[in-house]
């Protein structure tokens, strides 16, 4: 893909745009609303994970939330370790332990921490793809199938709570990699590298879906039983983009406990991973930029409301997401692109380069 192509297709141009917009943030917010943007930015990045297998593939994941608790939990568990420098954790005192747990000894290291962010996220998507998707299970059976397992984390973080800091999670971290993280100067070092994550993370979905797996996913979509039997195993191609949609989300996870300053199990339960897909749909599936988009635009309108009228958030959500479905069943760059449509013939030529068509003057010709 060239930077013809980039300029070319409208969606990429917007993002750009976008990210332009982001990189002046630092200079005309707070820091307190720069630290909302960086969680913002953390939920976009889920949001093209979701778009990815939701918007492309038709795989409806409602437990998604268990993958970005699995990665900011092997994050937050590192920083907590190295806030409490050679003592035990304070929740861990109050439920009774008296030495670390082996399990948690290992993420003493960075290293270690970082890799655990992507492995514990791709090995349980594996586990759950590979035995799901061989054996056919999909579509509403699926969703129930993650919304259980989304459950069944939460169960167990909250009930071990010596162990995971219970419904309070894990806060009262200090530095990441000798970085203090409530420098001022270093939390918008913390929101360019969200930003740098995002652009990445977008590039890379761009050319994954550019590709022939692209094409291969999306007739799984439309047609999964059509695709299997031309001869591909449709299961693969499900097991592995679940997994690249899992290890997204995952550092996502990570990335947001850097802008939070804790995390506790609301983070993995199924509303909030409800919430990921009502990004998706208001932005528009199936587009990337839609799922960008929808959930910057969500969140800020969460948060305007939420400190307006704080009850009245979740009757907003639920109405949105009816409205979407019924009336913006494309969601807002579906509505974009149908009046741009109709709109383009009044509009004036755009440059080549930017993917206008080139005037000609057949008619004159023609007369001539």
């Amino acid at each position: 893909m060239g930077i013809k192509y980039w300029f070319r297709d409208k969606k990429n141009l917007v993002f750009i745009l976008l990210v332009l917009a982001l990189l002046t943030m630092p200079f005309v917010l707070t820091l307190f609303r720069l630290t909302l943007l960086g969680k913002f930015l953390c939920y976009a990045i889920v949001a093209l994970g979701i778009d990815l297998i939701w918007g492309y593939t038709g795989i409806l994941s409602l437990g998604h939330g268990v993958f970005f608790g699995l990665g900011a939990y092997a994050m937050a568990m590192h920083l907590k370790l190295v806030a409490s420098g050679s003592s035990l954790p304070e929740f861990m005192v109050t439920g009774g332990l008296t030495q670390l747990p082996a399990f948690w000894k290992p993420f003493a290291s960075a290293p270690f921490a970082f890799l655990a962010i992507i492995a514990l996220p791709l090995l349980l998507a594996l586990i759950v793809g590979f035995s799901t998707f061989k054996n056919r299970i999909k579509g509403v059976y699926f969703s129930i199938l993650s919304q259980a397992l989304a459950w069944a984390f939460v169960t167990i973080f909250v009930g071990m709570q010596a162990y995971t800091g219970g419904s309070n999670g894990i806060t009262g971290f200090t530095t990441l990699l000798g970085i203090q993280l409530q420098n001022p100067m270093n939390l918008v070092s913390f929101y360019y590298v969200a930003v740098a994550l995002l652009v990445v993370t977008y590039v890379f979905c761009t050319w994954l879906m550019s590709r022939g797996i692209g094409k291969i996913l999306i007739a799984i979509r439309d047609g999964e039983n059509r695709t299997y039997f031309t001869g591909y195993d449709s299961s693969r191609y499900k097991t592995f983009v679940y997994c690249i949609s899992a290890i997204i989300t995952g550092i996502a996870g990570a990335m947001y406990v850097l802008f939070a300053g804790m995390i506790s199990p609301k983070e993995l339960d199924i509303a909030f991973s409800v919430e990921m897909v009502i990004w998706v749909a208001v932005g528009g599936r199936g587009t990337l930029i839609g799922a960008v988009i929808g959930a910057l635009l969500v969140n800020a309108m969460k948060t305007g409301i939420s400190e307006t009228a704080p009850d009245m958030w979740l009757y907003f959500i639920g109405l949105l997401f009816v409205l979407v479905v019924l009336f913006m069943p494309k969601g807002l760059v579906g509505v974009c692109s149908a009046l741009y449509a109709k709109a383009r013939p009044y509009l004036p030529a755009m440059p080549a380069f930017f993917g206008g068509r080139r005037r000609t003057c057949k008619r004159k010709e023609m007369a001539s």
